[in-house]
């Protein structure tokens, strides 16, 4: 395959309603800037865009919890997450807004030529609308009672409790959060898409032109979008905060969030060429220049579905690939900032690399250890211990030591300059050194352009292994002490030391896409300038001159202490216990405790609560789920069978404490897999207004298997 003329990077536009956290950052932004930071090695053209996402209903709903306005939101928190970014050296060219009157302009410009062409249309249909506060209700504006599990706070596009998604139609008895009343519905004509005439096209184009070079879960998510049938999509709504629908007929509506966003890509893209004195359009219109998208899994379908039907109607280029990764979680549980569980950026920055013994090192430990545990193919976890681990176990023992272990014996040995090669005393390990330094820049290279940044980041670090295996076989400390008696000692100590000094300057090389402050670090020991990072000296034996003097050793990482570690666990389970308290002070008192307060789910009739089938078991095994804090294996003893069932119990019982308990359990339930185990039913609880469980067990013990009528 030719190289690309130019490449444009785009990172998916972070929502600026609040702190991002550590989960986002590997979703998205770091992939794509080691992907970056190695295509400016290799001095192609490249141009890295990202930006603040300003409009959609998540901006007014996080102004009403903070008592201000929408424009006070985004000036708020701009900035933090940019920050954030650059503190943990994701480097965009240029992170941009969607606030910006460049970008409003493109935005509207994009949807009159549509329009114009006649690439949409309108429709109208029937939507709610809260009569007290005067407005159509946005899908976030609308709660109810789940009709999956019955929460009752349930919005009108998720339940937050199981996950479900919804539309505002299937919610039992919705309610608009800004009066509390019941809404109607009223008709309202907007703009749509109609994805349905280019099923053709995107079923080519994804599944014939990508489904080898695009990872499977993307393919596989755009083959069931596509084989279900595409339906026109809306692309306006009845909002007052968003770029205003520049055509006639579209007072009191706004670009609809989803179409808006991704034009930002084209937006910073102008900003960014205007500030540079360039001219943007061969970014986004010329067919030599590659586009690459980094998103998360849950920005499929909008990135590989509906933009690039957006970008074929307005005559621009196609991504060439769409490296999606998968979600990460933390400590057993998904990441969720509104219920407390997540490490934000801002928070690591401000705990780790600010503080005393913290700087840049810490930005790169955690780059490294999020690289190391990347969802490229299945969702992963980040845990506290296995961060720990990792940076004590590769990052301290194998990378940092082989780099200090150098510096220390070519200072000792060596008078602090880069020794000569005695060609006559090289032999075969010192030539199989020089040989996996090209081997291993072949490997990375290939995985790299390949965007296995997983792989690619192992191999940087068992090149140091493999150094450090090399110097233990010379023992050039063991040398030294037969100087005197061995006249070969001294010209095997500078090849042993050339060899891991050549080495040395070819992992600042490698490392410099993962860990670019300590690629810098690493130049400022050699007294090199940032030109020899260039892709082209990797693999070269002789980047370090003979008799160069080189700086005194220092540290590149220290280790985490297992304090910090308690710590930040503590941190994590004091942050939930707050976020539940903050959410239950919050919530309306007509919504509160419906248990206690005497408010009812909403009313059923008897063949409802007939197709239940309640019966009582015996718990006779109970353990914890590895890595899920809130869960219990249990098995029960329901006489005819025994039954494995999962249970959020485990922060109110010990395992060992209710082995033999009789329980009520729904025995009809649909299977359920979590942690990678199928859950066979539910036990029922009973909750106080505390929060205690209790069990809801007969009063005295009947046999396993018996029928609750």
């Amino acid at each position: 395959m030719n190289t690309p003329k130019r490449y444009l990077i785009t990172a998916a536009l972070p929502y600026a309603n609040g702190l991002k956290h550590i989960g986002h950052l590997a979703g998205a932004y770091l992939p794509a800037d080691i992907y970056v930071r190695y295509l400016k090695a290799q001095k192609r053209d490249v141009v890295f865009v990202c930006g603040s996402d300003e409009h959609g209903t998540a901006i007014p709903i996080q102004a009403t919890k903070e008592g201000t306005t929408a424009q006070a939101i985004i000036d708020k928190y701009h900035p933090i997450i940019e920050q954030n970014f650059k503190d943990l050296g994701i480097a965009f060219d240029i992170y941009h807004r969607t606030s910006d009157p460049l970008h409003h302009e493109t935005a509207s410009d994009f949807f009159k030529n549509l329009e114009a062409k006649g690439d949409l249309e309108t429709k109208t249909t029937e939507q709610y609308f809260d009569e007290a506060a005067n407005t159509f209700l946005a899908d976030r504006y609308i709660k109810g009672t789940c009709p999956s599990c019955g929460h009752n706070e349930a919005y009108g596009d998720q339940c937050e409790k199981c996950g479900k998604t919804l539309s505002p139609e299937e919610l039992i008895n919705p309610v608009s959060t800004l009066s509390g009343k019941a809404p109607i519905k009223k008709e309202t004509t907007h703009w749509y898409l109609p994805l349905n005439r280019h099923e053709e096209f995107l079923r080519d184009w994804i599944l014939k032109d990508h489904a080898h070079d695009w990872r499977a879960a993307v393919v596989g998510q755009c083959k069931s979008w596509i084989e279900g049938g595409l339906q026109p999509r809306a692309v306006t709504r009845d909002l007052d905060w968003g770029i205003k629908v520049p055509v006639k007929g579209g007072e009191g509506k706004v670009l609809y969030v989803w179409f808006d966003a991704p034009i930002g890509y084209i937006s910073a893209t102008k900003q960014w060429a205007l500030n540079n004195n360039k001219d943007w359009a061969p970014y986004w219109n010329d067919k030599e220049t590659k586009l690459v998208h980094f998103i998360g899994k849950d920005n499929i379908v909008f990135h590989c579905i509906i933009f690039p039907v957006m970008l074929k109607l307005n005559g621009h280029i196609l991504p060439e690939n769409v490296p999606a990764n998968e979600f990460m979680n933390l400590e057993g549980d998904k990441m969720s900032t509104s219920k407390g569980w997540s490490i934000e950026m801002d928070d690591y920055i401000n705990k780790w690399i600010k503080k005393e013994n913290g700087g840049p090192a810490l930005a790169d430990s955690l780059r490294f250890y999020l690289t190391a545990i990347a969802p490229e193919s299945k969702d992963s976890e980040f845990t506290w211990k296995g961060f720990q681990e990792s940076v004590n176990g590769e990052l301290v023992s194998i990378f940092a030591n082989f780099v200090n272990r150098t510096w220390v014996l070519m200072h000792k040995l060596c008078n602090s300059k880069v020794p000569k090669i005695h060609t006559e005393f090289l032999d075969s390990e010192d030539l199989a050194l020089a040989q996996s330094v090209k081997d291993t820049t072949d490997k990375v290279t290939a995985l790299l352009e390949q965007y296995k940044f997983r792989e690619a980041q192992f191999e940087v670090i068992n090149l140091a292994r493999i150094g450090n295996q090399y110097m233990q076989k010379k023992e050039p400390w063991i040398l030294a002490k037969n100087i005197d008696t061995d006249p070969t000692a001294q010209a095997k100590i500078d090849n042993c030391m050339h060899g891991c000094l050549q080495l040395c300057a070819n992992l600042a090389i490698l490392v410099n896409p993962f860990l670019p402050f300590t690629a810098q670090k690493m130049c400022h020991l050699m007294k090199v300038v940032d030109r020899m990072l260039d892709w082209e000296n990797a693999g070269k034996f002789d980047l370090l001159k003979v008799g160069y003097t080189l700086r005194a050793p220092e540290l590149l990482f220290r280790k985490i202490e297992d304090e910090e570690i308690e710590a930040e666990l503590a941190q994590l389970q004091a942050n939930l216990k707050a976020k539940k308290i903050t959410m239950e002070n919050t919530i309306p008192t007509e919504a509160a405790n419906t248990e206690t307060t005497g408010t009812l789910k909403p009313e059923i009739v008897f063949d409802d609560f007939g197709k239940i089938d309640l019966r009582v078991g015996t718990i006779v095994e109970a353990k914890k789920v590895e890595k899920a804090d809130k869960l219990l294996e249990l098995l029960v003893d329901l006489g005819f069978e025994q039954r494995t069932i999962l249970s959020g119990i485990a922060m109110h019982f010990k395992p060992e404490d209710i082995v033999g308990k009789q329980v009520t359990i729904v025995a009809n339930l649909a299977p359920r897999k979590m942690r990678g185990i199928e859950s066979k039913g539910m036990i029922l609880m009973a909750e106080d207004a505390a929060g205690k469980l209790y069990f809801v067990s007969p009063s005295e013990a009947i046999a396993a298997g018996s029928s609750i009528a």
